[in-house]
């Protein structure tokens, strides 16, 4: 084990390079190229992470494990929480800092539509965007198409949340008013997965792999959201206004390390560290399981953005259904009350 030495010790050569290293050490490590001893590196930042459970969190632990945050000058810590109210609650009082959560959730909270009332209002809004939310309406074995689930029990986080809404446009596209069925609130994918597996409910709209884990138990995915609506933001990273205006850098960070990840993650030569870590991070994820997920998020077209854009055609999309189905009904216009690209355009110059 190393020991330090005594900045005062040693040659006056090593005590000249420690004061240039204190006041040069702002400019970069080019300045201090003639000493023999390298500056201390930068400590992290520690930032509280917040996402709900499921495989589509692999961008966030390739990022801690390759080591993507920490040369973006960030130590995460990846929470896991079972519902949007924690979610959001938490962001709010300061318990986590940056969230990974759908977009319709950013839009509802900043037009008063939020599960929870916020005194200070909230001001959350998105930074970056990581999918088109990978969705998929899945049920029960016995349930073959959209009519058969006419007077059967269809689980949801809450019904007024975006993944909800695309549900209910599934629906109506297909012939089924709301009425025609009946609604459970179940919690965040993981529960409402287990709970479809477990029988409580007919169907639910579940994300990658859990549609894929039900596929392949015998469950049948009557149709996606992409399919029906188009181009859609699903998942975001999210943040107070007032908390990243105080930390922009990490904000910025935390962008370019998780383009770095899912980049990394799209490499061919990758693919079985990716498959890796779904096994170690997902329970019961098996490594037939892990490649189909794979194969899914990872596609070049359709799996994460490899720039970790924010859509413009789904912040579009995404507004105008919350337009139709969110109570009280108003026209949504502006997407600058929900996003603010400045983090993303600075993350991205470099």
């Amino acid at each position: 084990m190393e020991t330090q030495q005594d900045p005062g010790a040693g040659s006056a050569h090593s005590r000249r390079c420690f004061a240039a290293a204190l006041a040069l050490a702002p400019l970069g490590t080019g300045w201090l190229a003639g000493c023999a001893s390298p500056a201390p590196a930068a400590a992290l930042e520690p930032v509280s992470v917040i996402s709900f459970g499921g495989g589509f969190n692999l961008p966030l632990w390739a990022a801690r494990d390759q080591g993507f945050f920490a040369r973006n000058g960030i130590a995460a810590a990846l929470q896991i929480t079972p519902d949007s109210k924690q979610l959001f609650s938490g962001l709010m009082d300061g318990r986590y800092q940056l969230a990974i959560t759908a977009f319709d959730n950013i839009v509802a909270y900043q037009e008063g539509q939020g599960e929870v009332a916020f005194s200070p209002p909230s001001d959350f809004f998105a930074f970056m965007g990581s999918d088109d939310g990978f969705l998929s309406l899945v049920a029960a074995p016995g349930v073959m198409t959209f009519a058969d689930l006419r007077g059967k029990t269809i689980s949801v986080d809450a019904m007024s949340n975006g993944f909800s809404f695309a549900l209910r446009e599934m629906l109506a596209k297909n012939g089924l008013a709301e009425s025609d069925v009946q609604w459970a609130r179940a919690g965040g994918t993981d529960r409402r997965f287990a709970a479809l597996m477990e029988g409580q409910h007919a169907a639910t709209m579940l994300r990658a792999p859990f549609d894929i884990q039900a596929k392949n138990r015998g469950f049948n995915q009557l149709g996606t959201a992409r399919e029906v609506i188009g181009p859609y933001l699903g998942i975001v990273g999210a943040a107070r206004r007032s908390w990243a205006l105080a930390h922009p850098a990490t904000v910025t960070g935390f962008i370019r390390a998780y383009r770095d990840s899912v980049r990394w993650l799209k490499q061919p030569e990758n693919r079985a560290s990716a498959e890796a870590l779904l096994q170690a991070n997902v329970a019961g994820m098996t490594l037939p399981l892990a490649r189909q997920s794979c194969e899914l998020m990872l596609d070049a077209k359709t799996g994460f953005f490899s720039d970790a854009r924010l859509d413009a055609q789904g912040v579009r999309a995404v507004m105008a259904l919350r337009s139709r189905l969110g109570e009280p009904r108003s026209v949504l216009d502006d997407p600058s009350r929900y996003i603010d690209a400045r983090y993303w355009q600075a993350a991205m110059a470099r």
